[in-house]
């Protein structure tokens, strides 16, 4: 089974980091939800509380995960940022290359890690300046390789269907379109 991390910190976007949860257990690929936080409680940016899976401190093996998603929202992307650990994860992955996806402002962490120099991303408008390394597009979600990014809220259904199709393939994806009545 195709596993990935979501990445958790105080302040994250909600609807990002929960639909591609969502979405991709339907699809079967196994997700942990992971925590920054010194304990397992980790609250979104509009007050909703989550119980993470794992904290950060438990993640040793990461031969287990096939990517790493890191959700937007204010401050749970700077605090993603800003965390070294993660910064050392989402390098190692790429090195690997795995699959390595973030949404809105998620994408200012792959900058932190150095894995978009050179690669197309986008991210929610006013954070351009911030991903220089980068090609810089204005579409709904990019991929570039092991790379994917989006933009905001309104398209964490498109982010997680993307991340569905590099994990598991185009008729995946084209399934969970039809369960969730996307066509």
């Amino acid at each position: 089974m195709m596993k990935a991390i979501v990445f958790l910190a105080e302040g994250f976007e909600e609807v990002e980091a929960l639909t591609v949860v969502d979405y991709l257990r339907r699809k079967d690929i196994g997700v942990d939800t992971v925590s920054i936080t010194q304990n397992n409680m980790v609250k979104g940016a509009h007050d909703i509380t989550l119980i993470a899976d794992k904290k950060i401190d438990d993640i040793n093996n990461l031969d287990r995960y096939d990517g790493a998603i890191i959700p937007g929202g204010m401050p749970g992307a700077i605090n993603l940022r800003d965390n070294a650990r993660v910064i050392e994860i989402l390098s190692i992955m790429n090195k690997d290359d795995k699959m390595v996806a973030a949404i809105c402002a998620g994408p200012i962490v792959l900058q932190r890690a150095g894995i978009i120099a050179g690669k197309r991303v986008t991210s929610y408008p006013g954070f351009e300046e911030k991903l220089k390394d980068s090609i810089y597009m204005e579409e709904p979600v990019v991929r570039d390789g092991n790379i994917i990014t989006s933009r905001g809220p309104a398209l964490a259904v498109d982010f997680a269907i993307e991340i569905i199709k590099y994990l598991r393939g185009e008729e995946k994806a084209e399934e969970l379109k039809e369960d969730i009545l996307y066509k």
